[in-house]
């Protein structure tokens, strides 16, 4: 089974740090970098606001809690978001794209 897993970082560099690395570790097939992205959230008691970067990265099950921790390591907050979607169909030619990336 494979994923998408979501995070934001504080900006766009932070953000393609983070991309660059784990895709090179092969944590990742692939990540898409969405900068600009206005984020609303609860936090320490307070409604904040900001500009954030957004990633969607691709992973396999079999390398996601290596993502999860690796994201973690090389993330700025204290606590960065880290949610895994399950991808229920794709292409066959990019499903197997994805394997032979992360091998």
């Amino acid at each position: 089974m494979f994923y998408v897993v979501l995070t934001t970082a504080r900006d766009r560099d932070e953000a393609e740090g983070i991309a660059r690395r784990v895709v090179e570790e092969k944590l990742a097939a692939c990540v898409n970098v969405v900068p600009n992205v206005a984020s609303t959230y609860l936090w320490k008691g307070k409604v904040e606001r900001g500009e954030e970067a957004l990633l969607l990265m691709k992973t396999s099950e079999e390398k996601l809690e290596n993502l999860f921790k690796r994201v973690a390591e090389l993330h700025s907050y204290e606590v960065p978001e880290l949610l895994a979607l399950p991808i229920e169909r794709g292409s066959a030619s990019y499903m197997r794209w994805m394997e032979e990336s992360l091998r």
